[in-house]
Parts: structure tokens; C-alpha cells; sequence
């Protein structure tokens, strides 16, 4: 009964570092491409009953400051994620602004 459970443990943990349907790959890959692509940033400003806030927030990839291809890292991802290449190229994609 022991064995049992720790083997099923065991398969569970497997089967997470498994590959993911490239459908699921391309969605969370395509973040990485635009940060390749550039620094993205915001700035909130608030006022409420403790007065004024403000807030910066900036994300720099390692991929942009070593001057990656935004298509080359997002191909990388989706087939390390998933074991095959993307289904479409990301410059060809429709959502792609770069």
C-alpha cells in the first residue's frame, strides 16, 4: 500500500514536468516575446483618505538586455514548453504589436 502511494506520487510528479498542449505554450510564451521586445512599464497615481500614492512598476527580460529575437525566444519557448513548434509564426500573429 506504501509502495503504491509513493509510486502514484512519483507519476504525479512526472507527468507536471511534462509537456503542456502548445496551445497553452504559445499563450504563456507570448509574454516573454514582448518583454524580449522591450521594457514594459506603468505608473498609477491615487488619492484616498491617507493622502496621495504613487507607483512604478518596470520589467526588463534578460532576452531584451542580451538583444534577442522576440520570434526566436518566443519559438524557443513554445517548443521547450511544449515539444513542438508554434502553430503560427508571432509576426504573423494578429495580436503581435512588438
Amino acid at each position: 500500500m506504501q509502495q503504491a502511494r509513493a509510486a502514484l506520487v512519483l507519476l504525479a510528479g512526472i507527468a507536471a514536468c511534462g509537456p503542456i498542449p502548445v496551445e497553452h505554450a504559445e499563450r504563456e510564451c507570448f509574454e516573454r516575446a514582448r518583454l524580449a521586445a522591450g521594457p514594459r512599464g506603468a505608473v498609477a497615481v491615487g488619492t484616498g483618505t491617507g493622502g496621495t500614492r504613487a507607483g512604478l512598476s518596470l520589467s526588463i527580460s534578460s532576452d531584451y538586455v542580451q538583444g534577442r529575437d522576440p520570434s526566436a525566444v518566443y519559438d524557443a519557448c513554445v517548443l521547450q514548453r511544449s515539444g513542438q513548434p508554434p502553430r503560427q509564426p508571432l509576426y504573423t500573429r494578429s495580436d503581435w504589436t512588438g
